[in-house]
């Protein structure tokens, strides 16, 4: 099952709260249980590792562990068996203070299935499993070019990235003395279905085998991305997988970004289109509607506090450092916070 932007921010927002903890000794425990997996399982495996931190030389350290599985112990006995996507559960000593122990526990059921089994006693707790599910689950190859030059690139949630660049050698309309106009042309010409093979062969080993790959977006001047895919002897599948060509003059990044720009229609399910869409309603609402806008951290949090939110964002500038918060208020009670 796919998260939606809502479920993806609920998540971000508890891996922040989780990754801001640093244990000052090896003392906050990871649990993760899989979709399927026996609850008694993990239930008995908690007990024994009750037993084996008894070992540890540090009092505090191993008061602290026995307190976090005893924690986990509990928290298991109120589930009669694992949830249908599996369980996370994270325990331990969060106190920044040193002989004041602050002993908390943690637990989610994802949206997604759970596919790892671990227990770890760490300083920090283990959280990639989760973060792999933010990742986008459907991501979009680009492709931008002239004759003389094209960029490949991916888009993958909100990020579009550039994964190669290529330059033909084709001539510019200048050509050289003493050349007939008719093997000038038929040079150029040469050169640039060349390009366009080394092209598609790129493509076909940066694509091919990509399993989350939905589709391919190719820009560029006309005829030139019509002749690449009459004529780049780009593979079947993944002409197949072209949903959108635009005309546009970019070959480098900023054509990239314009090609997703101009891709809106084919893309409108993408988090980068459904961002900028919201942030377009807001504006309007603001200019429409201000009395339905609450923007600056009191009205905000006064909004909040009535239940009277549709949408919430966070603009930041710095990891962690809120410089502005903007809330368009209908009377919904749900949120989504932009990142």
């Amino acid at each position: 099952m796919s998260m939606n932007p809502k479920q993806k921010a609920e998540l971000r927002d508890f891996l922040e709260k989780l990754k801001a903890v640093k244990g000052r000794h090896t003392e906050l425990v990871t649990v993760y249980m899989p979709a399927g997996s026996d609850k008694n399982t993990v239930a008995n495996q908690i007990e024994a590792e009750k037993s084996t931190a008894t070992n540890i030389k540090s009092k505090s350290t191993r008061k602290n562990v026995v307190d976090a599985l005893e924690m986990i112990g509990r928290e298991l006995k109120l589930y009669k068996q694992t949830p249908k996507n599996g369980l996370a559960i994270f325990a331990g000593n969060t106190s920044d203070t040193e002989g004041q122990p602050n002993l908390q526990i943690f637990t989610i059921e994802p949206i997604q299935p759970i596919k790892t089994r671990l227990y770890r006693c760490d300083q920090e707790f283990v959280l990639e499993p989760l973060e792999k599910m933010l990742q986008a689950d459907e991501i979009y190859g680009l492709l931008v070019m002239d004759r003389k030059e094209a960029t490949i690139g991916l888009l993958e949630g909100k990020q579009i990235k550039v994964l190669r660049k290529m330059t033909s050698g084709v001539p510019g309309k200048v050509r050289a003395g003493g050349q007939s106009s008719q093997r000038f042309s038929r040079i150029t010409e040469g050169l640039a279905k060349e390009f366009f093979r080394r092209v598609a062969e790129a493509m076909k080993e940066i694509f091919f085998e990509m399993p989350r790959l939905k589709g391919i977006l190719i820009g560029g001047p006309i005829p030139t991305k019509e002749d690449f895919l009459k004529e780049g002897q780009l593979v079947t599948k993944l002409k197949e997988m072209v949903i959108a060509v635009k005309d546009l003059g970019d070959t480098d990044e900023s054509g990239l970004e314009e090609l997703v720009k101009l891709a809106q229609d084919e893309l409108s399910n993408q988090e980068i289109i459904y961002e900028k869409k919201l942030l377009e309603k807001f504006f309007e609402a603001l200019g429409k509607t201000p009395e339905k806008v609450a923007y600056g951290e009191k009205p905000v949090k006064k909004a909040l506090e009535y239940g009277a939110n549709e949408c919430l964002f966070k603009v930041t500038q710095t990891p962690g450092a809120i410089t502005k918060t903007a809330l368009r208020l209908i009377g919904n009670n749900h949120s989504y916070t932009n990142h």
